[in-house]
Parts: C-alpha cells; sequence; structure tokens
C-alpha cells in the first residue's frame, strides 16, 4: 500500500486551557510514534491551510459569525464548557481542513493509496448550527462534501471509532443517503445519543458498546452491524473518523481496546475499499487523550495503512 501521513506545524496554535485533554502535546505523541524504523519511506507533507469559508459546505454562516465573535485578541475564550477557542485557533482549524483537503486530492487523483491526517481540532462533535465537544468545525464532513461536489463522488462512506458518537457528522448527513455514516461508540456518555434505532434515512448505523467491554465486543458489532452495511453501500471512497480513546488507557471512557484493535478495524475497512473503491482511504483524527495510548493507536493505524499488517514488537 502507498500511504500518505499530514502533520500539521501550525497546530498547536490552537492554544489550550490548562490540563485540558485536547491539547497541542497529542500531536507531539503521534510525530513521535511514527519516527520508528517502521515508517522511514513514509510520505510526509505539512498541511497547508484552507479557506474557512468551505465550512458553510455543512454548517450555516452562524457557526463562522459565533466563533469569529467569541476568539478572544489574548487568552482562551470558551464556547461552552469544554469547547474553547484561542487567538490564533483559526490558522489551526483552517489546516486541519487543509490537511484533509490535500489527502482527498492525493488519494482520488491515484498519488497514494490511503491517507493519515494528524491534526486538531478535532470535528466530529460539530453539528450544523454549533461548535461543541472540543469541536470548531466538522473536518470530515467538509471533506465528504468537497469529495462530493469537487471530484464528483457519488457514494461517501464515513466510519467512526472515536468512543465517543459522532453526533455532529450524524446530524449533518442525517437524512442524505448519499453519505453512509457509522459509528462505534461507548453508550451512554458524551455526547448522549447515538442510539441503535437513529437511522436517518437509511444510511446511519450506530453500534453503541458497553462500558469495560474490550476488541471482542467491538469486533462482534463491525462483523453483525457495521462492516455487512458498508458492503451494502459500496461506497466510492472511505472517510476515517480515528479516534483513538476507545483505548483501554483513555481517562475519558471506559473502553479496553488494545493496539491490535484498532489495527483490526483499520484493516477491515481496507478490505472493503479494496474491494469497492481502489483502496481510497482519507483517515482524520478525533480523539485520544491518553498520550502512550494515542501513540499505540496510532502506530496500529498507520501500520495497516502502510502495510497492511501489525506487530506490536
Amino acid at each position: 500500500m502507498s500511504s500518505l501521513f499530514i502533520s500539521q506545524p501550525n497546530g498547536k496554535k490552537h492554544i489550550a486551557p490548562n490540563a485540558h485533554p485536547e491539547r497541542g502535546e497529542r500531536l507531539d505523541a503521534i510525530d513521535k510514534a511514527l519516527n520508528g524504523s517502521l515508517f522511514h519511506d513514509l510520505v510526509r507533507v505539512k498541511a497547508q491551510e484552507a479557506d474557512l469559508g468551505l465550512a458553510e459546505l455543512v454548517h450555516t454562516k452562524s457557526v463562522l459569525q459565533n466563533l469569529q465573535n467569541i476568539r478572544p485578541v489574548e487568552g482562551i475564550g470558551y464556547i461552552d464548557a469544554d469547547t474553547y477557542i484561542s487567538s490564533n485557533s483559526f490558522e489551526a482549524a483552517a489546516s486541519a481542513i487543509g490537511a484533509g483537503l490535500q489527502a482527498l486530492e492525493a488519494v482520488v487523483l491515484g498519488e497514494v493509496d490511503n491517507a493519515f491526517c494528524a491534526t486538531r481540532p478535532p470535528g466530529h462533535h460539530a453539528e450544523i448550527n454549533k461548535s461543541m465537544g472540543f469541536c470548531l468545525f466538522n473536518n470530515i464532513a467538509i471533506i465528504a462534501r468537497y469529495a462530493q461536489q469537487k471530484y464528483g463522488l457519488e457514494r461517501i462512506a464515513i466510519v467512526d471509532f472515536d468512543v465517543h458518537h459522532g453526533n455532529g457528522t450524524q446530524d449533518i448527513f442525517y437524512t442524505d443517503k448519499s453519505v453512509f455514516y457509522a459509528s462505534s461508540h461507548q453508550e451512554q456518555i458524551f455526547p448522549g445519543g447515538g442510539l441503535l434505532r437513529e437511522e436517518g434515512a437509511g444510511n446511519i448505523f450506530n453500534a453503541p458498546l458497553v462500558a469495560n467491554s474490550d476488541g471482542e465486543t467491538m469486533r462482534a458489532a463491525y462483523n453483525e452491524r457495521i462492516l455487512p452495511a458498508l458492503e451494502n453501500f459500496s461506497p466510492d471512497i472511505i472517510l476515517i473518523s480515528a479516534g483513538f480513546d476507545a483505548h483501554r488507557r483513555d481517562p475519558l471512557a471506559q473502553l479496553n481496546w488494545e493496539a491490535n484493535d484498532f489495527a483490526w478495524v483499520t484493516g477491515k475497512l481496507m478490505d472493503i475499499a479494496g474491494k469497492y473503491c481502489n483502496n481510497h482511504i482519507v483517515s482524520m483524527l478525533e480523539g485520544g487523550y491518553d498520550l502512550i495510548g494515542l501513540a499505540e493507536g496510532v502506530n496500529a493505524h498507520m501500520a495497516m495503512l502502510k502495510n497492511n499488517s501489525f506487530s506490536k514488537k
């Protein structure tokens, strides 16, 4: 497999409050995890800033306007109790979207089979009308809609294995049959929702997981619910909301995934991408707040994308 890794040099300009879990050190942990010999020949580029006006592909104008009003000249402004914006956050947000656009172009044009973007702030909680849950704009949703409008891809699949349900992505595409959305997540934690009965226009497939369950439970959910539905959808491209907070070490949830569980789900998505869409996958970072767990998960995810294999050694 040919893979692309997109890093974000200006990601730390989105300055976190003290002790906030969504912090710039997450990017350092990922860079370190991907510096080993396994990744010596990994194609690497740096994220470029995109026009924040692209947010209007999936958000109302009020989302950007509200952020502009809250953004401080110095220090940190709060959108809600958990979601913040600093003076230079727009630069980081622009390069998070830009990374996704670069990844999409490289994959669609056949320069690489797949790409992973290590960017922040994350995006999958941002809804049509509001930013929330650490997220300013819904990066993966913007990329999905751009793929349709710029490249003419008709059937976009988004698979979200973050431990928290991607309420924003579901909100944006809830009645849109051209976009498949599937989420595995711990039930009854933030942001709520993500229930089995939330089916949208037949394009939404939630798989809530019981607290303290492990990779075996996750694999059953994918094998029985998500993967058959994804195959039936036969996507033109697969986008991944890659959160690594289902790792057993993560402080914000209570699932017990190991590194090989992230490798397994990545491999299964690659199998379907190989069958239906010329191996085309774009993966974008969402959560993952224990730095060791995040590094282990990203290492496994990237190893699968690049080599279609993973070893903990």
